[in-house]
């Protein structure tokens, strides 16, 4: 019960707005991974490391907490510039050694998120399904390194 508890504590402090600001990938900071426009709508996604959300935000990093990373993504209609929150969100990443994750992104504050494992240095391919409220599939891919 305590972990779900600590889970849901560090869910709702990575949902918090963070200032974003210019930097390489290399420090895993808060800044756009990637952006595309795909059928309308732009997609934003933001990769951080698990450590550097908790500390800019003054936290320590709880102890027992395996995943390294916490990707989000944010969508906007192009034509009207408004966020888009209603839908569906599923991320698969493809790990360095040619494993796994997919994880379904939790809807907050605006973008959708999840926490997943980057430990090891490499390129991580990211692939993003999402159903938006209009009803259509789409879907977005890139390639995240971490060093």
């Amino acid at each position: 019960m305590n972990k779900l508890v600590l889970l849901a504590a560090v869910i709702a402090a990575l949902s918090l707005p963070l200032s974003v600001h210019a930097v390489d990938h290399s420090t895993h900071a808060s800044t756009a991974a990637h952006e595309e426009v795909v059928d309308g709508v732009k997609a934003t996604f933001k990769v951080q490391t698990m450590a550097a959300a908790m500390k800019a935000m003054g936290m320590e990093m709880p102890k027992g907490v395996a995943e390294t990373h916490h990707i989000s993504v944010s969508f906007k209609d192009v034509k009207s510039g408004e966020g888009l929150t209603e839908g569906t969100v599923a991320i698969k990443v493809q790990n360095p050694d040619k494993s796994v994750q997919t994880k379904d992104l939790v809807g907050m504050h605006g973008h959708f998120g999840a926490d997943f494992v980057l430990s090891k240095s490499g390129k991580y391919g990211v692939m993003c399904k999402f159903l938006l409220k209009d009803g259509r599939s789409r879907q977005a891919k890139f390639w995240y390194t971490v060093q």
